[in-house]
């Protein structure tokens, strides 16, 4: 039977669970597990790299791979996508490009960001329906030095975070979540009246220090967010 980098976890989990392997301690190299469970070196790797992701174990350059004392619970971090998550609510997904302009980009934005005065993005508006109904504003700034392609690309079909996610990753990733009231312009957007508190998501996504994007999604009254890990 062909051992699989998931034997090889499993294997190493339940070794550390029973004791075998105790906390601090330094595990054998990838070489020396290879033999052992008579598989690729590639396939211990991608095992040790997946419990080194999930805090179990600490690699370090020349100085090997030890059981982590205290285990850290990491948390991962995925976009999502608004089409499949109203897809998955059972409802139909609708999306309008409501502005597109290429602009300097503003003080606060270019401090966030860290970006070179005069230096310009392409800021984006756009709606997503649910039903027909207002389901979530999209106020998005997108940095042309770190993804040149956008300013040919077309926005009035495809929302930019899916065309975003199909272009290239990102290293980094900062989120906030907050509640705001809103002013008329998110009122008209999202159907409620001014004032009325709305939930607001705001991310910021890097690939090697370079700004990505900054967007902050606003979603009608209502709007829950449940999360696993």
């Amino acid at each position: 039977m062909t051992v699989t980098f998931k034997d090889v976890k499993a294997d190493l989990l339940d070794q550390i669970a029973l004791g075998a392997l105790r906390p601090g301690s330094l595990m054998p190299n990838e070489m020396e597990l290879a033999e052992r469970y008579g598989c690729a070196r590639a396939t211990v790797s991608r095992a040790m790299r997946e419990l080194a992701d999930e805090g179990i174990v600490e690699r370090k350059r020349k100085a090997g791979t030890r059981v982590r004392l205290s285990p850290i619970r990491q948390a991962r971090f995925s976009i999502p996508i608004v089409r499949e998550e109203i897809a998955a609510q059972g409802a139909e997904y609708r999306y309008a490009l409501v502005d597109r302009t290429v602009q300097v980009v503003p003080d606060w934005l270019r401090g966030r960001l860290d970006l070179t005065p005069g230096q310009k993005m392409l800021h984006l508006t756009c709606m997503h329906y649910a039903d027909g109904m207002p389901y979530q504003h999209e106020d998005r700034w997108i940095n042309p030095e770190t993804v040149p392609a956008v300013l040919e690309a077309d926005f009035s079909a495809l929302g930019p975070n899916e065309w975003l996610v199909a272009q290239l990753p990102f290293s980094t990733a900062e989120i906030s979540f907050s509640a705001i009231e809103a002013d008329q312009e998110l009122a008209d957007h999202l159907g409620c009246a001014a004032g009325n508190a709305l939930f607001r998501t705001e991310r910021t996504t890097w690939l090697q220090g370079r700004a990505i994007t900054l967007v902050r999604l606003t979603y009608r009254r209502g709007h829950r967010v449940t999360t696993q890990y």
